[in-house]
């Protein structure tokens, strides 16, 4: 009887544990939820949403051990999803040493110390770019003796930005067996400088230690701190497959504070689909994503396809290998899709785009009506509207980044004159229909650094000003786009390019509590001072995993 009564009490209790919440937020809420855009709390049981509504309602979901987050100037909003990143370039650069503004010998002195005093015992500095935002990189030029006094024991070789030229520390040359009969090798008095050549600079990476999984654990670790405190939620990310190790660890050690929706490149696709693998493949914390191709080069250093030339170099751009070599670009897309891979490919100049868009048209014929999300990625440089139109009749999403706008037009109109009108153009895609995918390609490339900040990304899309407010009207302003479209291109555009718009990418009840606490409301402050607002919590799995410090 006793034994009756409790499985009664058992029976009536669950479903009362079930309506209480572990966690309640209230603010002004952006659900991205088109049948429901705006509410006043959220409530979140486990690791997902118990509910989405007022404030007063959700009160009837608040238990003894319920946590209010109470943000009454704040901004609700689901967690930022990032489109382009590369995770394992911004780990080593954050951990190790970033010199991509630094002009002069106080910079480079200070950016490497700090480095060394980062990075774990047997570790390289490698990299670093110096010299991509000099005005003038004709006057500064590093060798051995800036930096031997302060690397007595740690191995350097550091590039600059165009990778024309590297540096190598004392230590590195040792190691490398470095000498004045080496070819590329610089000397002043018998002696190496340490500047080298890039075929010198490749004799000397050839002798590095690999780098061991503890480094990768550390430079991951401050790149997942700098996610968390951006509010970003999920990552679609360019994996290497030891990076896929690195992810897996972090998972395997309860550590990782991101999702990955993880993509591999084209050319794998057959060997995963020999082992079974379809898109998405996975859990909620790490999928197999699109696999990323590429059409042309970058504009970083004007090796973007266009159908006229260069104004600085005079060449066209060029082409990149999964377009030159057997069996070609058409051949990867055909067999991808057709094995239920999602295609998502690289093309920036308007030949580039225009080329991709023929090889997809021709890709849908063949291969008819299945489920398939098609990328252009960057999508940089249209010819014009007749493009995005193209792109919109077929579905095909443009994977922008919105912070190139602001931090290339330093360069553009120099090298591609009255094509710049067409780069960026948010504005004209959106008008057309396409589907727009924002993200930041953090951390960047040689010739830029792209920071990982969702706030930042939507500063530019809505003003297209750089971060001092140049030029004053924004720059080709009437690409500009709503904070409101900004929003849903970091959140339920990103979840439907991924198809994962079931489970994330909006504030609804049931859907995984990822979401983002900001300190004020994006769409009613000035469009300037967006770029100064900042998070206050980020949210992972119904886990707050960073809270900004009180003052």
């Amino acid at each position: 009887m006793i034994t009756r009564a409790l499985a009664l009490f058992a029976l009536c209790a669950a479903p009362l544990r079930a309506q209480s919440a572990d966690l309640i937020i209230t603010g002004r809420t952006w659900t991205g939820d088109s049948t429901r855009p705006w509410a006043e709390a959220v409530a979140i049981a486990g690791n997902r949403i118990l509910a989405v509504g007022t404030a007063a309602d959700l009160q009837r979901y608040r238990a003894p051990s319920t946590r209010m987050v109470d943000a009454p100037s704040g901004f609700v909003a689901p967690g930022f999803i990032d489109n382009h990143t590369h995770f394992g370039q911004a780990g080593a650069l954050l951990l190790g040493v970033n010199l991509l503004d630094v002009r002069d010998e106080a910079g480079l002195v200070r950016r490497v110390r700090e480095a060394r005093d980062r990075v774990p015992t047997g570790a390289w500095l490698v990299g670093g770019e110096w010299g991509a935002y000099a005005l003038d990189d004709t006057i500064f030029h590093p060798h051995r003796g800036m930096i031997d006094s302060i690397t007595p024991t740690m191995p350097a070789l550091l590039s600059k930005w165009d990778r024309t030229v590297w540096v190598a520390n004392g230590a590195a040359m040792i190691h490398a067996g470095v000498t004045c009969a080496w070819d590329g090798v610089e000397c002043e008095a018998s002696r190496p400088t340490g500047r080298l050549t890039p075929a010198a600079a490749v004799r000397v990476r050839a002798t590095m230690p690999p780098k061991s999984l503890d480094q990768r654990l550390a430079e991951a670790r401050v790149a997942l701190a700098q996610l968390r405190s951006l509010g970003v939620t999920t990552i679609h990310d360019n994996t290497s497959p030891e990076q896929m190790v690195v992810f897996r660890e972090l998972q395997r050690r309860r550590e990782l504070s991101v999702r990955v929706y993880a993509r591999y490149t084209l050319d794998r696709w057959e060997h995963l689909a020999r082992l079974g693998i379809r898109h998405g493949f996975g859990d909620d914390w790490i999928r197999i994503g699109g696999l990323k191709g590429f059409v042309d080069g970058i504009m970083g250093n004007s090796s973007a396809r266009f159908y006229e030339p260069y104004l600085t170099s005079g060449e066209l751009g060029s082409w990149r290998t999964m377009m030159t070599d057997a069996p070609g670009m058409l051949p990867l897309l055909l067999g991808a899709d057709s094995a239920g891979l999602w295609p998502q490919v690289h093309a920036i100049g308007d030949a580039a785009i225009d080329t991709l868009l023929d090889m997809y048209e021709h890709v849908i014929a063949t291969n008819g009506g299945r489920p398939r999300r098609l990328r252009v990625i960057h999508t940089q440089v249209m010819r014009g509207p007749d493009v995005a139109a193209r792109m919109a009749r077929h579905g095909i999403i443009a994977e922008v980044q919105p912070y190139h706008a602001i931090d290339d037009m330093r360069w553009m109109e120099p090298r591609i004159g009255a094509r710049a009108r067409w780069a960026y153009a948010f504005q004209t895609l959106e008008r057309a229909g396409v589907r727009l995918s924002f993200g930041s390609d953090w951390p960047g490339t040689n010739a830029s650094w792209y920071p990982a900040s969702p706030v930042l990304g939507i500063y530019a899309a809505v003003t297209r000003q750089t971060l001092d407010g140049q030029p004053a009207g924004g720059w080709f302003p009437h690409e500009r786009v709503s904070v409101e479209t900004a929003l849903r291109a970091y959140t339920v555009n990103n979840a439907w390019a991924a198809g994962e718009e079931a489970v994330k990418g909006a504030l609804r009840e049931g859907m995984l509590a990822d979401l983002v606490v900001l300190d004020r409301d994006p769409t009613v402050v000035s469009p300037g001072m967006i770029r100064d607002i900042t998070v206050l919590f980020t949210v992972v799995d119904g886990r707050i995993v960073y809270e900004r410090d009180r003052p």
